[in-house]
């Protein structure tokens, strides 16, 4: 199963936050407020073409920008030998076992909607992650995908856009393509658009009523850390009584819901979060510059997030969000991806690993303040 600003304008449909556009605002109340930005698509003349709604009723409201602030606390970080595949017969850098202290660092986020009406819904969105890691001893680090990531830590850009399209009264298509470039580059300098990722994801779903909506489909993800195809299922369910609630989007993300009221919220489930990132950018102090073994690595980073949320409404459009649970370690191999030209090796592929590394699993927390949609 381990196996298994500078961004191109193109947008890619991909499998970051599918739910997100297909959900909507709390269970509503006489005196609450309504979250959701798609209100128009409820009304349509009797005599006009009736589409399928975005939303259905009780799901948390829609994000539209947060600041947050992500932790993990200490773990061992093995890193395996360091070989050049060109020779792969001889170990380049033998690999070494280091303490982290701590990863953590900034997340923005931002999910715009540009276009909304009852027959087409299109929302744009970017992404800024900081990934700091702190060794314990960064002195005595002679592993070169060690000392990159304490030298220079990680950075993650994301542009994407999605695209809800209702076909009739219960039916409806949603698109989703993200571009992102991540990895330790120095963003003062411009890095060629070959090393941008892209991922994709198309799907077909129905509305059968106001509690209940679901969508099967394709993706091609870097949520496993390296590029991989995979099928989708997107189910969203509310109970009659607007108390309990799933939200799923498998294999990506998955948690049951239920609402203590329409401003909390507590969920239970997991995430699978990652990308490939390009390490090596800015050279490596303690090896040969030119060295061919240090060139086009890409570190293929996954996670599996278990955890508890709780979301409450702090003040009108303005959420506060906060997470914790265990991060478990899925995929944190290096892969040799000569000239930035990707290739698939999906759950069979026999393809070596330049470096095959493993953490430890340490608990972890998020909490992110969230402007939701009016």
């Amino acid at each position: 199963m381990k196996n298994i600003l500078y961004l191109v304008i193109p947008f890619y449909l991909g499998f970051f936050s599918l739910t997100a556009i297909a959900q909507s605002d709390t269970t509503t109340t006489e005196e609450e407020e309504d979250y959701s930005i798609y209100d128009n698509l409820d009304f349509v003349d009797e005599a006009a073409k009736r589409y399928a709604a975005v939303k259905i009723k009780g799901v948390s409201p829609q994000k539209l920008i947060t600041i947050g602030y992500d932790y993990q606390g200490g773990y061992d970080m093995e890193a395996g030998n360091l070989t050049d595949l060109n020779n792969s017969s001889r170990n380049v850098y033998l690999g070494q076992t280091a303490k982290v202290n701590s990863t953590q660092g900034i997340r923005l986020e931002a999910n715009i909607p540009v276009i909304s009406k009852n027959s087409l819904i299109v929302q744009v969105g970017a992404r800024f992650w900081d990934i700091n890691y702190d060794f314990d001893d960064k002195a005595g680090l002679s592993n070169p995908v060690l000392q990159t990531l304490s030298d220079n830590n990680l950075t993650s850009l994301g542009l994407n856009t999605t695209i809800y399209k209702p076909i009739n009264e219960t039916s409806f298509l949603l698109f989703k393509v993200d571009a992102d470039m991540s990895g330790d580059f120095d963003y003062s300098e411009f890095q060629p658009l070959k090393y941008n990722r892209y991922s994709v994801a198309a799907l077909w779903g129905k509305r059968p009523s106001d509690n209940k909506q679901w969508a099967i489909g394709l993706s091609r993800t870097y949520r496993a850390g390296e590029m991989n195809y995979l099928p989708v299922l997107l189910y969203n369910w509310t109970s009659i009584n607007n108390t309990w609630g799933a939200e799923l989007l498998l294999p990506a993300k998955a948690h049951l819901r239920y609402t203590l009221n329409p401003r909390n919220m507590l969920f239970v489930g997991f995430e699978l979060e990652g990308n490939s990132f390009r390490i090596g950018n800015q050279g490596f102090d303690s090896a040969i510059p030119n060295d061919p073994a240090l060139q086009d690595l890409e570190l293929r980073r996954s996670e599996i997030r278990f955890r508890l949320m709780y979301e409450r409404q702090i003040t009108g459009f303005v959420w506060l969000s906060a997470q914790a649970g265990y991060r478990y370690d899925y995929s944190f191999n290096v892969d040799q991806v000569k000239n930035g030209d990707d290739f698939f090796r999906g759950f069979f592929g026999d393809q070596p690993f330049a470096s095959e590394n493993s953490l430890t699993n340490p608990l972890y927390f998020n909490i992110s303040i969230n402007l939701v949609s009016p």
